[in-house]
């Protein structure tokens, strides 16, 4: 299990089109991943999921992956939300 924390660049947070890269992304790696607010877990590979985090800009979340590629998923994840999703 790999676990690494990181505060949301863009101002709107993980909404709509954000949440649906971030989603895209997660999607792209064979580990198990979750994004966590405040002690609440979700499926980041789950769009309902991670809307329903409310997460905004400036507040910080933890990524989390176990499996095979499970680094590689928190640092390509942590990149992107560090990057404000600016792909």
């Amino acid at each position: 299990m790999y676990v690494k924390d990181v505060e949301v660049q863009n101002q709107v947070g993980l909404h709509a089109r954000p949440a649906t890269f971030f989603i895209q992304k997660a999607n792209e790696y064979k580990s198990s991943i979750w994004v966590e607010k405040e002690e609440r877990r979700v499926n980041a590979k789950s769009l309902l999921g991670v809307l329903s985090l409310g997460i905004l800009g400036g507040n910080n979340i933890k990524i989390i992956a176990d499996g095979a590629d499970e680094q590689e998923a928190v640092e390509g994840l942590v990149t992107l939300v560090e990057s404000g999703f600016a792909e």
